[in-house]
C-alpha cells in the first residue's frame, strides 16, 4: 500500500516508518540468515527469491525448508506453513473492523504485507478503529508506512542472502543463528504464565514426539500446545499474572 500517493503523503506513514525504523536491523538480520538458508537448503537463486517475495513469513519458510529437503509430500509442508502461521487468523479478526471499508484489493494487500511487529505497533498506535473516513485513511496510512519499513528490511535483506550465499562459510554457524533468533523471540512474548505454560507443553511434546517422520513433531507439539492452553484459558491467574 505504500506505492499509493494519497497514503505516502499522509503524515500518519511518516509516523509509522519511524517506529518501526529501530527494528528494522533485527529483521533485517533474520532475513538475510533466510535468505542463505534457502540457498544452502538446495533451492535454486529463482526459487529462493520466489519464495521470499510470495510467501514473505520466515518462520513458515525456515519450517518448510527441512520437509523440502527431505522430499516430503506437497500436503506435509502446507500443513506445517498453516500451523506456523496460525497466529495471522488471530491478527485478521482483530483487524477486520480497521480494513473491513476497504476495496478487496486493498485488504488482501494489507493481509499480505501485516507481520508480527506490524500488527504489534498498529494495534497500539491505534487501540479502537477509526469511525470516520478521515480517521481510517490515517489508521490505512499508518499501516503502510509500518509495513513498508518491514517489508523492505526483510525482502531486501533476503536477496542479499541469496545474493551472497555461496559467499559466506558453512561452518560460521547461520542456521544456529536463525534459532537463537528465534528463541530471542520466544523470550520477549513469553511475559504470561499461560504462555510459559504453551512453551514448556509444546518443547516437551516436541521431544517427545521427535521420532515422527517429516518433522511432523512439530506439527504434533503445536496441536498438543494450542488443545491444552485452550482448555487452560479459563483460569485467570494464568493469563493475568505477568512471570
Amino acid at each position: 500500500m505504500f506505492f499509493l500517493p494519497s497514503l505516502r503523503r499522509h503524515p500518519e506513514f511518516r509516523a509509522g516508518m519511524r517506529e518501526m525504523a529501530p527494528q528494522a536491523i533485527g529483521i533485517a538480520s533474520w532475513g538475510l540468515m533466510t535468505g542463505v538458508a534457502m540457498v544452502k537448503s538446495g533451492l535454486s537463486g529463482i526459487e529462493a527469491t520466489l519464495m521470499t517475495l510470495l510467501v514473505f513469513a520466515g518462520s513458515s519458510q525456515l519450517a518448510s525448508l527441512p520437509l523440502l529437503i527431505a522430499g516430503a509430500p506437497a500436503w506435509v509442508i502446507l500443513a506445517t506453513g498453516f500451523c506456523v502461521n496460525l497466529r495471522f487468523v488471530v491478527f485478521s479478526l482483530h483487524l477486520r473492523p480497521y480494513l473491513v471499508e476497504l476495496p478487496l484489493w486493498r485488504r488482501l494487500t494489507h493481509g499480505y504485507l501485516t507481520a508480527d511487529l506490524s500488527y504489534v505497533f498498529f494495534t497500539r498506535h491505534f487501540p479502537r478503529p477509526a469511525t470516520d473516513d478521515a480517521g481510517r485513511h490515517a489508521q490505512e496510512a499508518y499501516l503502510a508506512g509500518n509495513c513498508f519499513v518491514n517489508w523492505a528490511s526483510w525482502v531486501g535483506a533476503s536477496l542479499l542472502g541469496i545474493v551472497l550465499a555461496n559467499l559466506i562459510p558453512t561452518h560460521w554457524g547461520l542456521g544456529f543463528a536463525g534459532i537463537l533468533c528465534l528463541v530471542g523471540i520466544l523470550c520477549s512474548l513469553a511475559t504470561t504464565r499461560l504462555r510459559l505454560v504453551a512453551c514448556g507443553v509444546a518443547g516437551a511434546a516436541a521431544v517427545a514426539a521427535y521420532a515422527l517422520p517429516l518433522k511432523l513433531n512439530i506439527v504434533f507439539a503445536i496441536a498438543v500446545a494450542v488443545l491444552l492452553c485452550l482448555a487452560l484459558e479459563r483460569v485467570p491467574s494464568l493469563q493475568e499474572r505477568r512471570a
